[in-house]
């Protein structure tokens, strides 16, 4: 089995032990030890919720540099529908993608037009299939490892198609290799990340064995290159370009919105979206017929690894999905073109994470069911976090695991400290009344 990648690393030297990314953490996969953040692997989902918070930027994302593109004889740039987001409504679009390009790009695809593949997909698939209600959107990599991890049973509400940047890129790279002959490993794909779940999920993909997506770069490391080259390029170079709607996939219900949807439920924020889905999970949504949670605030304009205020982003993308549609994208040649080549679906069944798992013994882990419920009744439940964990559950937790002592606990160890006084004055006292 493949070690799980992780996108997200911390800075020690810049950590201060502040505690803003540990209780914000959705997955409860962060602990204060020594004066430090420490993360928990197999609990990290990845969605950056720690480098949003972090006021001294000790959490930090792996991406690659511009330097990568040396490996390939010819590499293409995938650009997000958030991108959009990020500069003015007025902006000449083939501009910016022309400044991309002069990074060191063959071509610049636009991610968007994916997401246009996949409106017509979805649409049809929700049309002509008896499917689990609701039906969860698979846009976020974060929101899907936060079911395996927390919602394992709603796994099979999932929609099983790819994301758009995964479609994107199996779509540019098949057509590169056809019209200019080079092999599959000759050609890099990378992609403009606006979150690390998204750079996470090209090292480890959900649903497919392996990505067709060679790497990440972040938007905000070179978004001043991509201005500047914009600025300065003569070329009226033409791009394909997504749709209105496509574009409107980069704010959360653009999704919804572009199929066409009236019975749907859009939830952005990761904690508002673990709110739904606990809802979802007792049956309580089962009349609704689309949930599309996206963990970033606003949708992918949202993400940390962009730069625009994301209200202004999402408002900016508002308004361009809301714009006259060009082409009938149901009746577009090229569109079914790419719908015949079957490159949207999943080809690998997404399983649980079992972070809970206390013990693979059953009879142990039973065990430490009872202890674990022991602990919690002993400490005092008011998730002060100043034990180092976010809540006295995640103490009591770690306890079990041999991760932790009660005596992290302030108010446990200050009861210990009280009785210890208490009995060494009681002692004291029966040898001076003798």
């Amino acid at each position: 089995m493949k070690e799980y990648f992780h996108s997200v690393v911390l800075d020690d030297n810049k950590c201060t032990g502040c505690t803003n990314c540990m209780r914000r953490c959705p997955t409860e996969a962060i602990r204060i030890r020594e004066r430090k953040a420490v993360i928990t692997k197999d609990r990290c989902i990845d969605c950056g919720e720690c480098i949003r918070v972090c006021p001294y930027h000790a959490q930090d994302v792996i991406v690659d540099d511009l330097s990568v593109l040396k490996k390939y004889k010819y590499n293409i740039a995938i650009s997000p529908m958030s991108l959009y987001g990020q500069f003015s409504i007025d902006t000449d679009m083939n501009k910016v993608f022309s400044g991309i390009k002069s990074l060191g790009f063959d071509d610049v695809f636009d991610e968007g037009c994916a997401a246009d593949v996949l409106t017509v997909a979805i649409r049809d698939i929700l049309k002509n299939n008896n499917l689990q209600k609701p039906v969860i959107s698979s846009l976020c990599p974060a929101i899907l490892r936060i079911i395996q991890v927390r919602f394992p049973s709603l796994i099979d509400n999932i929609i099983t198609v790819e994301s758009p940047m995964e479609v994107a890129a199996r779509i540019v790279k098949t057509r590169t290799m056809k019209k200019f002959g080079f092999n599959f490993d000759e050609i890099g794909v990378f992609y403009l990340a606006q979150c690390p779940a998204k750079v996470t999920s090209i090292k480890r993909p959900i649903g497919i064995q392996n990505s067709y997506v060679n790497g990440a770069l972040s938007v905000k490391s070179i978004y001043g290159d991509i201005v500047k080259n914009a600025k300065k390029t003569q070329e009226n170079e033409s791009y394909l370009k997504a749709s209105p709607k496509g574009v409107g996939w980069g704010r959360v219900g653009g999704q919804s919105y572009a199929i066409g949807l009236e019975n749907y439920m859009a939830v952005d924020g990761i904690e508002n979206v673990i709110k739904v889905l606990e809802e979802i999970e007792l049956g309580k949504l089962s009349s609704i017929d689309y949930f599309e949670g996206l963990a970033c605030i606003g949708g992918c304009v949202g993400g940390p690894l962009n730069v625009e205020n994301p209200f202004i982003a999402k408002a900016r993308i508002r308004n361009i999905a809301r714009s006259p549609e060009e082409n009938d994208l149901d009746n577009d040649k090229y569109m079914n073109e790419i719908l015949a080549q079957g490159v949207i679906n999943w080809t690998e069944k997404i399983t649980p994470k079992g972070v809970m798992t206390l013990d693979n013994d059953i009879s142990k882990a039973i065990k430490k069911i009872e202890q674990l419920n022991q602990m919690r009744k002993e400490l005092p439940g008011i998730d002060c976090s100043s034990c180092g964990a976010p809540s006295c559950n995640a103490l009591a937790e770690d306890i079990v695991r041999g991760k932790a002592k009660m005596e992290d606990c302030i108010f446990i160890l200050k009861e210990k400290i009280k009785n210890k006084e208490n009995v060494e004055v009681n002692h004291e006292a029966f040898f001076n009344n003798r």
